[in-house]
């Protein structure tokens, strides 16, 4: 048998009744995430008209494979799950997810997520049903109870800039939209898709929104997922360099935007630092704080100031 190629998708779906209409797709990107307790916790919530889709970006792992392909067996909807040869980015994989969907709504979700209300599903459908609305992103939280020290440092920053309500999020609407708990209309997808020139992580989502945000209304709810799969400081501190290509792509588009946001301001501030580029490990040490003994505040601003560097060097 012949090695796939690297546009090789192949896909499973369960044998679940699948309505004609279509009006909810549930679409979960992952890339070594495990989705299993999501696809549970959804399949709790089923309701007619509502179908899953999941497309593995790559992973390569048998074993996960074989867990996701069980639930989605035994899953009380109609599910599938489409899985790539290789790791395409976050773009592609969501653009890839559209294609697939059936509904006429799309509601995106990260495989780390759990619904945090028992009426995740039916806020969303009540919606479609009563507005039809254009784009609706409904937050998320982290748990306050986790004991992990790896994760304190992505629990304490994303409680402090991205755990927002609803009443603050729409306050700049393109500036808060992550594509995990994002509902779209598909015809709107279809006219404008995520920019696959986006590699690796970071920034698609806002671009995507500030360009949505031109010609469609993006409204902020309160119907939150929980985050359940914090990154690692070691994580973070990868991502925030690596996204600095991303970042500058963003910045180039959306000019106007990009200049009312924190990241900006504080890259143009970093930018402006002697000896710079010296400072950055001492920003990395402070951010991973291996004796536990920076207070939470500083190494928050470390990071960021970590995550400014990288990003003042690309918009020189």
């Amino acid at each position: 048998m012949n090695a796939p190629n690297n546009d090789t998708v192949l896909e499973f779906s369960n044998n679940y009744p699948q309505a004609d209409d279509v009006l909810l797709s549930i679409i979960v990107p992952f890339y070594h995430d495990d989705p299993v307790p999501l696809i549970t916790a959804l399949s709790q919530q089923a309701q007619p008209q509502v179908e899953l889709v999941l497309y593995d970006d790559g992973t390569s792992d048998g074993k996960l494979s074989q867990r996701v392909t069980k639930a989605i067996t035994t899953a009380k909807l109609p599910a599938k799950l489409l899985t790539a040869a290789q790791n395409n980015g976050r773009s592609i994989a969501r653009n890839r997810l559209r294609d697939a969907a059936n509904g006429k709504y799309l509601l995106f979700l990260d495989a780390d997520m759990l619904p945090k209300q028992a009426t995740f599903l039916d806020t969303y459908l009540q919606q479609i049903q009563s507005d039809n609305p254009d784009i609706i992103f409904g937050g998320f939280s982290v748990s306050n109870n986790a004991t992990d020290k790896a994760f304190d440092l992505h629990r304490a920053l994303s409680a402090g800039s991205d755990c927002l309500s609803a009443q603050q999020r729409n306050i700049l609407p393109a500036k808060h939209v992550c594509s995990s708990n994002l509902l779209v209309r598909k015809d709107i997808l279809l006219s404008c898709p995520f920019d696959s020139g986006f590699i690796g992580w970071g920034w698609e989502d806002v671009e995507w929104a500030a360009r949505a945000a031109e010609k469609f209304t993006i409204t902020h709810v309160d119907n939150q997922a929980l985050h359940i799969g914090l990154e690692s400081t070691e994580t973070l501190i990868r991502r925030f360099r690596d996204s600095a290509d991303n970042y500058a792509r963003f910045v180039a588009r959306h000019p106007k935007l990009a200049r009312q946001l924190p990241s900006y301001r504080t890259a143009k501030m970093a930018a402006k630092m002697p000896g710079l580029k010296l400072a950055r490990p001492l920003f990395s040490i402070l951010a991973r704080d291996k004796w536990h003994i920076v207070p939470m505040s500083l190494r928050i601003l470390a990071l960021k100031l970590w995550r400014a560097g990288w990003y003042a060097e690309k918009l020189a």
